[in-house]
């Protein structure tokens, strides 16, 4: 894990603020234009789809708008899964599951094919950055509403300081990196 320690370090750089002034931007752009570095971290975030003996454990992978998708999407290929994309409201052409949720100053839904997932399968969750919960809440819930089993959630980044553990109950949480 020291050798993946020091690629997020290297390959992981902060911006000063961005984007307002007091905000310390977490830009993972180096990380994703570094075959080396990015897939490292595609393997260690697909480690958490696996059991003890490094079998695949999951059937699907969920993703979410948008920097989830550029995650997901290739550690789907790497426990051999399905790849299901979740959106903001209104982006999926066919009968979805909608969940709306809390932010800062608002709310936003998000939303999956209602047949995106059969009832029964295993799905692992995978996003850039847990903050503050909703997103990852709102995936769990879409992911049970179609009868899944949400067997981990899989993050580049945890925000330790805001409550993103919270929304997650029971689901275990994979974090490479703690800020």
């Amino acid at each position: 894990m020291a050798v993946l320690e020091e690629t997020l370090a290297r390959l992981v750089v902060d911006v000063e603020d961005f984007p307002q002034p007091g905000v310390v931007f977490k830009d993972i752009t180096p990380l994703l234009a570094d075959h080396d570095g990015f897939t490292e971290v595609v393997t260690a975030l697909a480690a958490a789809g696996r059991d003890a003996s490094g079998t695949p454990v999951v059937d699907k992978v969920l993703g979410m708008e948008a920097r989830g998708f550029i995650l997901a999407a290739p550690v789907a290929l790497a426990l051999g899964a399905g790849f299901v994309p979740v959106r903001k409201a209104g982006k999926l052409p066919r009968g979805t599951h909608a969940v709306s949720y809390a932010l800062e100053y608002g709310e936003a839904t998000l939303e999956l094919h209602d047949d995106a997932v059969a009832p029964g399968e295993r799905v692992l969750i995978v996003d850039d950055v847990l903050a503050t919960g909703g997103t990852v809440g709102a995936t769990i819930e879409l992911a049970r509403r179609c009868g899944a089993e949400v067997v981990g959630v899989a993050v580049l980044m945890e925000l330790s300081f805001l409550p993103g553990r919270d929304a997650l109950g029971e689901v275990p949480l994979t974090a490479l990196m703690k800020v």
